[in-house]
Formats: structure tokens, sequence, C-alpha cells
């Protein structure tokens, strides 16, 4: 019924940026928050950033300065910019959003993309 797709990672040197982008479609009555998470090999899944339905933004501190997140209600978009890219920010980055589903009863849950890599060279 949702379905969310990630784009935008690749290979990019310390110093660099990217932007990556998480398309979400399918019976979508409005979206609350988005937000975007990583994991390294080896490590736990970590939230990277969140953005909720009024725009208010919450980042860990590790990406605070250096990272961006937006997004597109009419495109149903969220969006990282990462700029001064380092090479622990090496991870598979997701997407997970909070999504009023429109069926008979509409109800609210959460979904997740399925993944995009993002490598930083040093």
């Amino acid at each position: 019924q949702v379905q969310l797709v990630e784009s935008g990672g690749g290979l990019v040197q310390a110093g660099g940026s990217l932007t990556l982008s998480c398309v979400a479609s399918g019976s979508i009555i409005s979206i609350n928050d988005m937000g975007w998470y990583r994991q390294a090999p080896g490590k736990q899944r970590e939230l990277v950033a969140v953005i909720t339905s009024r725009d208010n933004t919450n980042y860990v501190d590790s990406v605070k300065g250096r990272f961006t997140i937006s997004r597109s209600n009419a495109k149903n978009t969220v969006y990282l910019q990462m700029n001064s890219l380092k090479p622990e920010d090496t991870a598979v980055y997701y997407c997970k959003c909070k999504i009023m589903v429109a069926s008979f009863s509409p109800y609210e849950a959460q979904y997740w993309g399925q993944g995009t890599q993002v490598t930083v060279s040093s």
C-alpha cells in the first residue's frame, strides 16, 4: 500500500557533498514525521535527522552544521543534504516516515525505505 524509495547515495571523497531523496508513494492521506537513519557495519542503526509536519527539525550532534533535512509535501519527499562529509559518515542510509494510510478505516503506520549506501573515502 505504501512504498518508500531512497536515492542519491554513492561514493564521495571526504569533504564532498551528496543529497539523498526519499519518495513515498501509495495510498497516502498525509505524512507526519519524516526522518533519516543510518547504519554502519557492526553498529546499531541511529537517527540522523528528523523533520515534523510543521517543519521542526532535529539532528544527531555529529551531523549538526553539516547536514540539512527538508521535505516537499507536494511531492511526498524528504531530502537530506549532506555537506563536508567524513569517512565516519559511511553507512547505509534509510528513510522512515509516519504515514496516514487511506483505507476503509484510515490508520497511521511507520514505513522504512530499502536503504541507500553512502561511502566516504579519506
